[in-house]
């Protein structure tokens, strides 16, 4: 047996923690706390042999502050975290030279760290825990990665679990509670500079086709003073709208494992709320577990990485049932973003009408009447009408007639019940589609005979009683 104390240890000196390499055999750390005897300056050791000697690491680590723990990441060779009576540390050198990882932390002691799945885990006094998700960008940060204009971090593997499914009165945001970890797959990069032109981020699946796709010159998904005048709730508990930056530096992008938002007009809050993160739904269909691929493209450059994500192992569905569910929701939410568009397309055809109802008479007043109830027929009516027909929106009543519309509620109604659980869709959901398509199909070719029969027929009269054309925009 032989003593292998660091030479320079003195007396009543307290190893908090000693470490062994995980890629060198003949390598360990040690942290040393003497503030018990009034000595509060920072002891981390390190050897390379095996215990011969050690040498004092604490270049950077800032005095008056004993260290409770060193950790040596798992995955990156020379990267390790100090936590001290006041502050956690990081370096990147093998304890050569330390700097601030503090982030929010509270100014206390940091008694314990821990690395479990690319978490940094911190324990303090008063058996407090703080979490640092996804630390892969400081695993693979790199002197290239600091010096390249634009970087893309490989994500770690997400699971694609549900936020929340709390049917309950949520707790008021004085309760003191923790704060959950992202609900989606974090993508951490950076830019070196501002960028000439917009910043996107892309999600393909393993097949090529694009999941989702978000850029810096997106519009927020909702204005805030809008927000704020309808909302009926207080605003804080709305997770903010938020774009890709296109700004210099370190950024992170957390996708929700989700298709793009459905387009629809009807928009909603869940009863399971959390303080400053609460989405906003109908969220877009749900992402199948499986491999994808992201792309950032900077200044016409595009970098791509792998991302993997995993089934929640407490859902017992197959993957092929969850394929199902997918292609359900995928289904309505194509038909809801032509419905939207279409009915977009509709109401501006109607507004063109009314401007010239005022200017026609007699048969071509008539004309522009009836093809303004054929244009409510297939949207809903828009604005009141002022031909006194048409009618057949949303919330018209059971016995009204199939509008699109109508049709986006059926269809968001619908889309909630297949997405309410991790399953295949059931019998009655798949025969609901069916027909829902069924009168998709129905008024989507009445809308086709409008716009090429109808409002040709229409621009002839008009044309002969010296009125501008319609033009379908």
């Amino acid at each position: 047996m032989k003593n292998v104390t660091p030479a320079g240890l003195e007396p009543w000196s307290k190893v908090t923690q000693l470490v062994a390499s995980r890629f060198d055999e003949q390598t360990a750390y040690a942290s040393v706390s003497r503030f018990r005897v009034d000595d509060l300056h920072p002891y981390v050791y390190r050897t390379h042999d095996g215990g011969k000697t050690w040498q004092l690491i604490v270049s950077g680590i800032a005095d008056h502050a004993a260290v409770d723990s060193v950790r040596e990441d798992p995955v990156r060779k020379h990267l390790l975290f100090a936590g001290t009576e006041n502050a956690v540390w990081v370096s990147f050198d093998d304890g050569d030279h330390w700097q601030s990882l503090q982030l929010n932390l509270p100014h206390t002691s940091m008694r314990d760290l821990w690395i479990h799945d690319h978490d940094l885990i911190v324990a303090t006094h008063g058996r407090g825990f703080w979490i640092l998700d996804d630390i892969t960008p400081l695993e693979q940060l790199t002197d290239a990665a600091e010096k390249s204009d634009a970087y893309l971090y490989k994500p770690e593997s997400a699971y694609r679990y549900r936020r929340d499914t709390n049917t309950d009165t949520p707790l008021p945001p004085e309760t003191p509670a923790g704060e959950n970890p992202p609900d989606g797959a974090i993508i951490n990069y950076s830019l070196g500079h501002a960028p000439s032109g917009p910043v996107t981020l892309e999600i393909f699946d393993a097949t090529g086709k694009l999941v989702r796709r978000v850029a810096s010159t997106d519009k927020p998904e909702f204005d805030q003073s809008e927000l704020e005048r309808t909302l009926g709730v207080p605003t804080y508990w709305v997770r903010p709208p938020h774009v890709l930056s296109a700004e210099p530096g370190m950024h992170r992008w957390v996708w929700d494992i989700h298709y793009a938002p459905l387009a629809t007009e009807r928009h909603d809050y869940p009863i399971s709320a959390v303080p400053h993160d609460t989405p906003r739904e109908p969220l877009g269909p749900r992402a199948v577990p499986g491999t994808y691929t992201v792309k950032l493209t900077v200044d016409g450059h595009t970098f791509s990485a792998p991302l993997i994500i995993k089934k929640d192992p407490r859902v017992k569905a197959t993957q092929p049932d969850l394929v199902l569910e997918a292609s359900a929701e995928l289904r309505i939410a194509d038909a809801m973003s032509k419905g939207s568009e279409t009915i977009e397309k509709v109401h501006a055809l109607q507004a063109d009408l009314k401007k010239l109802s005022g200017q026609a008479n007699g048969a071509v007043a008539d004309a522009i009447t009836a093809l303004d109830k054929q244009a409510a027929a297939v949207a809903g009516q828009a604005g009141g009408g002022f031909g006194g027909g048409g009618g057949g929106g949303a919330g018209a009543g059971a016995a009204a007639a199939m509008t699109l519309a109508r049709l986006d509620d059926e269809f968001g109604t619908l889309f909630a019940s297949v997405d309410s659980a991790d399953a295949a869709p059931t019998m009655p959901q798949n025969e609901a589609l069916q027909e829902l398509n069924t009168e998709f199909t129905k008024l989507m070719a009445a809308w086709t005979k409008l716009k090429t029969q109808d409002v040709p027929a229409l621009n002839q009269q008009l044309q002969k009683a010296g009125l501008p054309a319609i033009e379908v925009k």
